[in-house]
């Protein structure tokens, strides 16, 4: 089951495990699925690991387009927030708060030339100007599910001993190196790092397991953060209501 309660680990992707069945980098998929409306889905795998693509959800979404949606007789639910949780994890702070959709407000903050402080707001079937400005309205399949992944050239060892990006190349993410990039292709978006972190939070909080009526506040966050607020919100069961 694709459920918070299933995270294992999550450090540079989020691993879920039971019975002794591992599966990791599930956040891409998760994000095209929630992003595309699909809430109910059976997954087939034959590996520990979600094929990573080109490293973002871009080809997800074109699967699931192709595929086609059906809808379903069964009502669907929705996670409603009622009350505000936060954490803060020096300095890497996350909030969510009720709201009357589905939105994230999102900041990161990188010391490389390339990224510096970038911030972005979704909001879920809004139609927008995909500006980089944080009262910018994005939808999902034009605007946040082509931003690829990204990583740095110190990392790619720790990724390869964590069993992670087995397959990785510059095919399928962004590489960043001291002071550039290795990648040869530009980038999609001016502010593609702040967009992908927007989409990892939208395929790590699918785990709830349902849509979200929740506002998401999200600074230098990632997907350790992310399994945090979701388990603390679950605890307060005061703070929410499945609808």
């Amino acid at each position: 089951p694709a459920s918070v309660e299933y995270i294992s680990h999550c450090s540079y992707a989020t691993t879920l495990m039971r019975r002794g069945v591992v599966l990791s980098t599930c956040e891409h998929l998760l994000s095209a699925l929630r992003g595309s409306g699909v809430d109910n889905c059976f997954i087939e795998i034959d590996n520990i690991e979600i094929p990573i693509m080109d490293g973002s959800s871009e080809n997800f979404i074109e699967l699931i387009e192709k595929a086609g949606v059906i809808s379903q007789s069964a009502p669907r639910h929705v996670f409603r927030v009622l009350e505000k949780v936060a954490i803060d994890q020096n300095g890497r702070k996350m909030s969510i708060e009720p709201a009357d959709n589905f939105e994230i407000e999102c900041v990161i903050d990188f010391p490389h030339p390339m990224i510096g402080r970038q911030s972005l707001r979704y909001v879920e079937g809004g139609n927008g100007t995909g500006r980089p400005l944080t009262q910018a309205v994005l939808t999902y399949g034009r605007e946040i599910a082509s931003a690829r992944t990204f990583g740095f050239t110190h990392e790619i060892d720790m990724l390869r001993k964590a069993n992670l990006a087995l397959g990785g190349s510059l095919d399928n993410a962004i590489v960043l190196t001291g002071d550039g990039m290795l990648n040869k292709t530009p980038l999609r978006f001016d502010d593609e790092f702040v967009r992908h972190k927007i989409l990892d939070i939208i395929g790590d909080l699918a785990l709830l397991g349902m849509p979200l009526q929740a506002k998401i506040t999200a600074e230098k966050s990632g997907h350790s953060v992310h399994a945090s607020l979701m388990t603390k919100l679950l605890k307060a069961e005061h703070a929410w209501e499945i609808d």
